[in-house]
């Protein structure tokens, strides 16, 4: 059927239908809602998917994450280490407790991440794989704060600093491991620090005693041990988590029947209600401050390599022995001065080498883009080594 020009005109001005012409005109409230329901879905396809999820890592840079783990590390570290001087302060108060409320801290934390945060729910490894574990864990923390009714606190992690040369001993003896020169050199490095820190401590500390030096000496033997029977456990299978939280939950029963046993666990909880210090408020602090500053460390050593992480860590201990004098006054000589230094000193040239050497072997290894993390372990980690990788 022909149109004429001004029925041509007209069609030409109108509209065009927006309706899509497989639906049909809606007569109903049924096909109404059918036919917005169509157009709202054809919408949502053509904008472009909502971002909901926003980490915390993409509000952040880089540089400000580094600078927010590095003072969580401090800062934690720093309360921990003034908390424990402060508490053997407390006349009545005994070393060994410093490593009950240690452990039981690590034990709930590693416990709550474990169930809510990495939702781990079985065990690999054997439960008779962690009776050597647990003594060495219990031995390494026992004493070393133990070790604190004889000597005072900046000596304690002098020497806990030191167990590279157990190790380097142990492998020499054993594996007939020969070092490079310039571990050697560090190794007496250490070993001098060491002297000129203890000698000056027996002749200006007068609670100075031989007997702390022993015991000391005795947890860093352990603390060396520790990390061959934890290698053993991760070619099991095992989880950080898991390590962590099995290991800490035996020493803590271990623990908890011999302090029951000795009287320390029940005059530690009389004293905390009596005393006229903030004690009790001390030791629920001290208990969970530990594994916060710890978990900072393992992320700078997962997101920023070893070497960062030495650095730090050495740092730290240097943090740690200045706020010790300038908080706790005592006698002081610039002995302790060269003596850290030395160990310090000492320390950082070593791990870093190995770091750097690692690092190398690695590339060589394996492509960049397939590179394992490495781990690193924190030498003087005053909560008794509980969070190891």
């Amino acid at each position: 059927m022909c149109q004429s020009p001004k029925e041509k005109t007209k069609a030409a001005q109108k509209p065009p239908s927006h309706r899509p012409s497989f639906v049909k005109p809606c007569r109903s409230n049924g096909d109404l809602m059918m036919l917005r329901e169509i157009e709202v879905s054809e919408e949502d396809h053509r904008s472009p998917p909502k971002q909901e999820n926003v980490t915390i890592n993409s509000l952040m840079t880089p540089r400000i994450q580094f600078v927010l783990l590095s003072s969580t590390m401090f800062i934690f570290f720093g309360i921990h280490n003034i908390l424990q001087e402060a508490m053997m302060k407390v006349p009545g108060f005994h070393g060994v407790m410093l490593s009950y409320m240690e452990v039981l801290g690590v034990t709930i934390c590693s416990w709550v991440e474990r169930k809510y945060v990495a939702k781990e729910t079985t065990r690999v490894a054997p439960l008779l794989s962690y009776p050597l574990l647990t003594f060495c864990l219990m031995a390494s923390s026992s004493l070393s704060n133990i070790s604190l009714n004889y000597i005072n606190f900046p000596t304690k992690v002098v020497f806990r600093s030191c167990k590279l040369i157990p190790t380097m001993i142990i492998a020499t003896v054993i594996n007939k491991r020969v070092f490079k020169s310039y571990e050697y050199a560090c190794a007496m490095a250490i070993s001098f620090g060491v002297v000129i820190f203890a000698a000056v401590d027996w002749k200006l500390t007068p609670s100075f005693h031989p007997t702390g030096l022993i015991l000391v000496s005795l947890s860093v033997v352990a603390d060396a041990v520790l990390p061959n029977a934890q290698e053993r456990m991760f070619r099991l299978g095992s989880s950080r988590l898991e390590l962590t939280f099995f290991t800490n939950f035996f020493t803590l029963i271990a623990m908890t029947v011999t302090t029951l046993a000795s009287g320390d666990l029940v005059r530690v909880v009389k004293l905390a209600m009596t005393s006229d210090t903030n004690l009790i408020t001390y030791m629920v602090v001290y208990t969970f401050v530990a594994y916060v500053a710890i978990s900072a460390f393992m992320m700078i050593v997962k997101n920023y390599g070893g070497v960062t992480a030495v650095l730090l860590s050495t740092a730290r201990k240097g943090m740690t022995l200045i706020l010790s004098f300038l908080l706790f006054p005592k006698n002081f000589s610039w002995f302790y001065v060269l003596g850290a230094s030395l160990v310090l000193g000492g320390l950082l040239v070593i791990s870093v080498g190995k770091t750097m050497q690692a690092n190398k072997d690695v590339n060589k290894a394996v492509p960049s883009e397939v590179k394992p993390l490495m781990k690193v372990s924190d030498d003087d980690v005053e909560a008794g080594n509980n969070s190891k990788p």
